[in-house]
């Protein structure tokens, strides 16, 4: 008889519960470092892996702990992506997320994880990236942040102000009501349909951005496209060729991405991508086109996400 089967088995149950009670959490903050889902679920494998070997009984805060663990798989991976991101062909978006319609609500939660904070965060190194997520996102604090990315506190506050500084500068100017970012897009989404150049430089703001990702797959255009009108003659240039030199059916259904509004672009029936938008005041700021199929796996499902 192995007297010591039943507790291993015990200790797998516990790490287990564990893991899956934090695992919303783990997979936010490993998506808001790395921008893409798929790495995101590599990383919490990688930290489930190492997670089942530690002896529960020395950890204090087994949240913490996650989060560490995670933190430093993420920044691994972080610095392959980084040599990935320098091959992509056009435009990098992060992978879109289909995500609850209360994620809105949270506005913490739906500007960290909006495409503009995350093409912020891009911006930054993998060190002030997972200071920034870890402190200004999850609120954790500067020694577990150090352990985590293994320097002194004193140093992660040297990050974490700088990052900060670096990130303010850039962020979008402000959060709308999430009612508000829904009028703006319906208002879009009218102006495409029914072709109406005025209708949809009504809700244009004058230096709106148009990012798109092809991903080298699919057409996108390969610098952004800024300027109401320039903006306006791409969308319903390249709709009305689709629609009549090679009569596509082109569908446009409202969804929620990464917590902000969007529309679900459909051709013939089948997902072509995703449209987000951000909005200030009542204009559409920025346009964030999504096309290449292998960031596309997870429109069909909500994802879930969370602070805590």
């Amino acid at each position: 008889m192995n007297n010591g089967s039943p507790v291993r088995g015990d200790r797998t149950d516990a790490a287990t519960e564990a893991f899956v009670a934090q695992r919303n959490l783990l997979f936010t903050v490993a998506y808001e470092m790395l921008g893409s889902a798929a790495d995101a679920e590599d990383v919490l494998q990688e930290t489930w892996l190492r997670w089942i070997k530690v002896d529960l009984e020395e950890v204090e805060d087994q949240r913490a702990y996650l989060v560490r663990i995670t933190t430093r798989q993420a920044l691994n991976r972080l610095r392959t992506m980084k040599r990935r991101k320098e091959a992509y062909v056009g435009q990098w978006l992060p992978e879109p997320l289909l995500t609850a319609p209360d994620v809105a609500e949270d506005v913490e939660l739906a500007e960290s994880v909006s495409m503009a904070m995350m093409l912020v965060l891009e911006t930054l190194s993998p060190t002030e990236r997972a200071v920034f997520v870890l402190r200004e996102v999850f609120d954790v604090d500067y020694d577990d942040i150090a352990a985590a990315v293994d320097k002194s506190p004193a140093a992660v506050r040297q990050i974490a102000h700088r990052a900060r500084k670096h990130v303010d500068a850039r962020r979008p100017r402000q959060v709308v009501a999430p009612r508000v970012a829904g009028a703006a897009l319906e208002s879009f989404r009218r102006a495409i349909e029914s072709g109406d150049p005025q209708g949809l430089l009504d809700v244009l703001a004058p230096q709106v951005v148009l990012v798109s990702d092809g991903g080298g797959v699919k057409q996108a255009s390969p610098r952004p496209v800024t300027g109401a009108d320039k903006v306006a003659r791409f969308m319903l240039g390249g709709l009305h060729r689709a629609r009549t030199r090679t009569m596509i059916e082109i569908g446009l259904t409202p969804t929620v991405v990464n917590g902000s509004p969007a529309l679900l672009v459909r051709m013939n029936g089948e997902v072509d991508g995703v449209m987000a938008i951000r909005v200030e005041d009542d204009r559409i700021t920025g346009l964030y086109y999504v096309r290449n199929p292998e960031k596309l796996g997870r429109v069909g499902t909500e994802t879930p996400l969370t602070l805590g």
